[in-house]
């Protein structure tokens, strides 16, 4: 097996993330946030196949999706259904936030990001071109040395105030969620793996392809 060093640097938290083995803290924060922001914009100019225009920036969101009014959505930023996106959140032009995806307030999202089954916490900075939530890369070898793809079927739950480099990839789990802990500094061009957990700390991970 191919081992990938992967550096994460963070600071000291007073309290554990989460429970990381389930997926109801992602279940619970999206259900709440869009408790919290399920006003729907009324003011949006409609576009097609259930898409409007956000008045605030020129971006694009679907009629279902829940957008606090203090949004910034810019243009050419898409938010699908079913996501919620909290107060005082800035999307970047070209940024795509998938279906069901949440994300909590006062978070800065820059250009050509690409969000999918992912629940990301407050005040988080998520670089250019970053990618959250895609299928990971997992395969194993069955019983006629077939290689057959490994189901990629769960989420990935970002923290509060973490940071995340340009062009880092985080893939969602496979076996459990990957959950990338409070206050975590991700560098750029990092891989990270479904099913990893980083807590807070400076943490060196020794990361081996399934």
């Amino acid at each position: 097996m191919a081992t990938r060093r992967v550096l994460v640097f963070a600071s000291s938290s007073a309290t554990p993330f989460l429970n990381h083995n389930k997926n109801t803290y992602f279940l619970a924060s999206r259900s709440s946030l869009a408790r919290r922001f399920s006003l729907f914009p009324a003011s949006g100019s409609y576009i097609g196949c259930g898409f409007q225009k956000w008045q605030n920036g020129g971006g694009i969101f679907h009629e279902s999706a829940s957008i606090d009014s203090t949004a910034i959505v810019e243009v050419g930023a898409v938010v699908h259904s079913e996501s919620v996106v909290g107060g005082n959140v800035h999307i970047g032009s070209g940024t795509i936030v998938g279906p069901s995806v949440s994300i909590a307030h006062s978070t800065q999202i820059g250009f050509n990001v690409a969000l999918s089954n992912c629940c990301i916490g407050d005040s988080c900075v998520i670089h250019n071109g970053v990618c959250i939530g895609q299928d990971g890369f997992g395969f194993y070898v069955d019983g006629d040395g077939n290689m057959i793809k490994k189901p990629q079927m769960l989420n990935v739950v970002i923290g509060n105030q973490v940071e995340i480099g340009a062009n880092t990839c985080i893939d969602r789990g496979s076996w459990r969620d990957t959950v990338i802990g409070d206050n975590s500094k991700i560098d750029n061009l990092v891989q990270l793996l479904g099913g990893i957990v980083c807590f807070v700390g400076k943490l060196e991970l020794q990361v081996q392809q399934p």
